[in-house]
């Protein structure tokens, strides 16, 4: 029996007698060391917010000027649902696997720290970033494409980068435990980029051929775009189906990687 494989290392139990009061203090120190660790790296930060933003100014401002409200409203969405996606698959996947190689989560498992406080965050990181992004292109699209949106939408679309990066949070936490570190970043973008084109972020759903059209449910970032379309009222339907899709893709997620996790360490 190895650190990894144990159930729980003294450490461990010493965090489990811990009362609630450090505990908690433990998860917000964990928390708060994750989010200056990445805000401090602008070989993360600048990445996550120049794409989305760029593709945003090129293809919705500069190239869709005058292509009228619904398109604008449209491609503000998509390229919010294609920001959120960013800080969930990489923040939480390539850190994860670089830190994996590294011996990191082996080190971190011998500290008197609850096991959960580093995933919390990473995940709270993501929480983080996603609504950044979000804002940004809110901003371009008020600012600079005039979108005609309430305060009310505007609030729904920065709730949806907040809770809407969980299930890019749980793949790339899955993806972590599968991939090595340095092979981290070329596998995420094969899963990323595709994924925005089949989901309808880059080209309307219903222009794509009708056989990519019937597995577009498979993607998290379909049915997430599907609920920032009704968040700016121009999806029609129930959302709970929606909903009920990228929490099944969360826990499904992040109980397999999980698994992984205590198995391989």
């Amino acid at each position: 029996m190895n650190a990894v494989s144990m159930t729980a290392t003294p450490a461990q139990a010493q965090a489990g007698s811990m009362g609630f009061r450090r505990v908690l203090g433990a998860y917000l120190m964990e928390a708060r060391s994750e989010c200056l660790r990445y805000m401090r790296n602008p070989g993360f930060m600048l990445p996550i917010t120049f794409l989305p933003t760029l593709l945003y100014l090129l293809f919705a401002i500069v190239m869709n000027r005058s292509a009228g409200a619904d398109v604008g409203c449209y491609l503000l969405v998509s390229y919010s649902v294609f920001g959120v996606m960013s800080p969930g698959l990489f923040g939480f996947g390539v850190s994860l696997a670089l830190e994996r190689d590294g011996g990191l989560l082996i080190y971190k498992r011998a500290l008197p720290m609850p096991p959960g406080a580093y995933l919390l965050g990473k995940m709270l990181m993501a929480m983080l970033v996603a609504p950044m992004v979000v804002l940004l292109l809110l901003a371009m699209g008020l600012g600079m494409d005039h979108v005609a949106i309430t305060a009310g939408q505007v609030g729904l679309l920065l709730l949806m980068g907040v809770l809407g990066v969980l299930p890019f949070c749980a793949l790339g936490m899955l993806m972590g435990t599968l991939i090595k570190g340095q092979a981290a970043p070329g596998m995420l973008n094969l899963i990323y980029l595709p994924m925005s084109f089949l989901s309808g972020l880059w080209v309307p759903i219903n222009q794509l051929p009708k056989t990519l059209q019937q597995i577009a449910p498979i993607w998290p970032s379909y049915h997430l775009h599907e609920l920032g379309l009704a968040a700016l009222g121009m999806a029609h339907g129930g959302m709970s189906g929606h909903l009920l899709a990228l929490l099944g893709f969360t826990v499904a997620f992040f109980v397999i990687a999980a698994r992984r996790l205590r198995r391989y360490g």
